[in-house]
């Protein structure tokens, strides 16, 4: 019953987030920059939004290291937005699994090693609503994928990107208004063993992304460091995350005609990634409200802890 209800509460929020993309949606614009030899990294940059946020970044003539779990299918990707006639910007195409950490590590060494410079990590890969498992690591799916994984890429890649010659050096982390339904997080529990509704999973993730972008940002403004870090909710986006959900079961009609396209969503990832304020959380090119446990300082210090802690982690980036 319990969980029945968080999914009736769920689906609610989903549909006040549809409605405001609707008004809003007037205001999701963004002004592409020439960004000549600047590199950005992107996670599950070969489908859906991620793949649109490429195109945007290959419009600005950036090089895009893109990580997925089938290199062909980025490739494949790639070709097709060159068939479309996409001639600036360059790619590199590296495998990456955000559900194991030891192909993080890989794909983060692999990164430093291809270019001598990083301007912007998009923290993108994300999964959504899959029956509880855990990962090599020991970690609840949707927990390991959508935040810790790219916990610990920030942390690996943050040295470059501190060093970056830009002056405009980023993290972007993409969240989602999911995180309005999150439990308080248990850390004693983070796999939600003992009540795991897996949309609750899924808001507990956005929710830690969230946390971990105003921490972050926050630290690095106190030791003076250009980075910043941006937090993003790209709208509800019709992408294959929706697949085998009750909406697309039960109205497979509503997500084409409701929903964003991931052109739509790319275009705020990319708002938030070349002109929004450090630490805002964007929708629809504006800073807009976060919850309040998403602002409560001493849980995301809490947090940070945690992910250290889960981590092995001693010092963040070997800055923090």
């Amino acid at each position: 019953l319990k969980s029945l209800k968080y999914t009736i509460y769920y689906y609610i929020l989903g549909t006040v987030g549809i409605i405001e993309d609707f008004f809003y949606r007037r205001y999701n614009k963004c002004e592409l920059q020439n960004r000549t030899d600047e590199v950005a990294v992107i996670t599950g940059g070969a489908r859906g939004i991620g793949a649109e946020v490429v195109k945007k970044l290959l419009l600005c003539d950036m090089h895009v290291i893109i990580g997925c779990r089938d290199v062909s299918k980025g490739t494949e990707m790639v070709r097709g937005l060159r068939a479309q006639g996409i001639t600036s910007g360059s790619t590199s195409i590296l495998p990456l699994d955000m559900a194991c950490l030891d192909s993080v590590r890989a794909f983060a060494t692999a990164v430093l090693h291809s270019r001598p410079r990083l301007d912007l990590l998009v923290n993108n890969a994300g999964i959504m609503f899959p029956p509880y498992s855990e990962t090599v690591d020991g970690f609840e799916s949707q927990w390991a994928v959508n935040y810790l994984g790219h916990f610990l890429l920030s942390h690996l890649l943050l040295p470059r990107l501190h060093q970056s010659p830009s002056n405009n050096p980023r993290i972007v982390n993409i969240s989602s208004c999911a995180h309005h339904a999150s439990f308080p997080i248990d850390f004693s529990d983070i796999n939600m063993r003992k009540r795991f509704i897996t949309q609750a999973a899924y808001a507990q993730s956005k929710l830690a992304q969230l946390m971990f972008t105003q921490l972050l940002h926050r630290e690095l403004r106190a030791i003076d460091s250009r980075v910043s870090v941006v937090a993003a909710h790209p709208g509800i986006v019709d992408t294959d995350l929706f697949n085998g959900t009750l909406m697309k079961t039960v109205m497979p009609w509503a997500p084409g005609l409701l929903f964003k396209t991931p052109e739509e969503g790319a275009t705020t990832v990319m708002y938030a990634a070349l002109h929004a304020r450090g630490g805002d959380y964007i929708s629809n090119c504006r800073s807009v409200y976060m919850s309040t446990l998403a602002r409560d300082k001493s849980k995301q210090k809490e947090l940070f802890s945690h992910s250290l802690h889960s981590l092995g982690i001693d010092s963040f980036g070997g800055l923090l």
